[in-house]
């Protein structure tokens, strides 16, 4: 069996290598699975991605589609263009795709049009949020592939609602807390000198990038402002996503209280996220290693396509309501803040799980000439 594995954009590679992982150890058993990576170059930043393959042990892509830059339907057709030609020289069995990004849904289509199989790790999440390009990207995506591997009951019951059928939806747990907790040992502080002076737990880690948040200058402004005013006296913390720090440039905003650091490294930014007390966010994903590793979050935005983080874990969304805002920022301060649980099946073993699978449904060989 031979599967092309699709990543595109920074969170994708956080979950595709403990999948990688899972099939080594399969081979090693003399299973017949083997892959492709294919890497659309969706994210092109190379402060956003190029670490990430050496600290989590990701083999180079087999191929890069160099899709980055352009519109959402600029970047849409290179990919499928670009996707079409590499599944023409190397047909697989079927194709992986994972999270919700435009290459995962680019790739889908392209992949069942040729006739070819696609599954899809984190299926079924749902914000109900239709102005967020993510949430289009996973209905679409959805909508047509034939397996579908879930984080939570809750994704699964969202399938169930669209009327797939239960047998090809698997409840299977969450490959980022994999990657997590295979690498938790391994984290390390960022070479800035400025954080290295601040004591473990004595700071509040900020991550802002979603355009609602980011692109209006004057917002930004009041959120940052909000954010400061309510910190008692801890620093904050904040790696800069390149898209957020146009706007900060324009707008020469540099308040002493932050500490902007260039976007880092995943073992990093996971330092930055298991030390902090508290973070303040508008990413899902950090929802999830907040939730796993009992850090107090709050997520700026109305609504959450990963309600566990909120129903079971330590997170908590106040959208645009700043007095909200500060009032949770001071619970975190004091140390005022729910407990959370860990999810279901979110132990590290979800990669295994999602490759016994596929091996149970994908039997018939089909190699290309290019396989690890």
């Amino acid at each position: 069996m031979l599967i092309t594995i699709v990543a595109g954009a920074r969170p994708n590679f956080m979950k595709i290598a403990p999948i990688i992982k899972a099939i080594k150890k399969s081979q090693a058993q003399g299973k017949n699975i083997h892959f492709r990576i294919v890497h659309t170059g969706q994210h092109f930043d190379a402060r956003m991605s190029s670490d990430i393959f050496k600290q989590l042990d990701i083999p180079e892509p087999d191929h890069n589609l160099g899709a980055g830059g352009g519109s959402q339907a600029q970047q849409t057709a290179s990919i499928m263009v670009g996707f079409e030609s590499e599944l023409l020289a190397h047909k697989p069995d079927l194709v992986l795709v994972v999270g919700d990004v435009t290459s995962s849904m680019a790739c889908t289509i392209v992949a069942k049009k040729m006739q070819i199989d696609v599954v899809h790790v984190e299926a079924g999440i749902r914000s109900g949020d239709m102005h967020m390009p993510e949430e289009i990207n996973r209905i679409l995506t959805d909508s047509v592939c034939d397996h579908f591997f879930t984080t939570s009951q809750h994704a699964s019951d969202n399938l169930k609602t669209i009327g797939i059928p239960s047998n090809k939806i698997h409840f299977v747990g969450n490959t980022m807390i994999d990657t997590l907790l295979q690498n938790i040992d391994k984290i390390k502080s960022p070479l800035d000198v400025a954080v290295s002076s601040i004591e473990k737990g004595a700071y509040l880690l900020l991550t802002l990038h979603r355009p609602s948040n980011v692109d209006d200058p004057i917002k930004l402004q009041r959120i940052l402002s909000a954010i400061i005013s309510s910190r008692s006296s801890l620093p904050i913390v904040f790696p800069v996503h390149p898209r957020t720090r146009k706007v900060l440039d324009k707008i020469l905003f540099n308040p002493k209280e932050l500490i902007l650091l260039e976007p880092q490294p995943y073992l990093e930014f996971i330092y930055l996220i298991k030390n902090a007390k508290g973070i303040i966010t508008d990413s899902g994903g950090i929802t999830e290693e907040a939730t796993v590793l009992n850090i107090p979050c709050i997520t700026m935005r109305d609504s959450t396509e990963r309600p566990e983080t909120v129903l079971d874990g330590t997170n908590e969304l106040v959208g645009d309501d700043l007095f909200l805002l500060s009032k949770l920022i001071h619970k975190m301060v004091i140390g005022n803040w729910k407990t959370g649980i860990i999810p279901d099946l979110w132990d590290g073993k979800t990669s295994e799980r999602i490759v016994d699978v596929l091996i149970q449904h994908y039997s018939t060989p089909n190699f290309a000439s290019l396989v690890h």
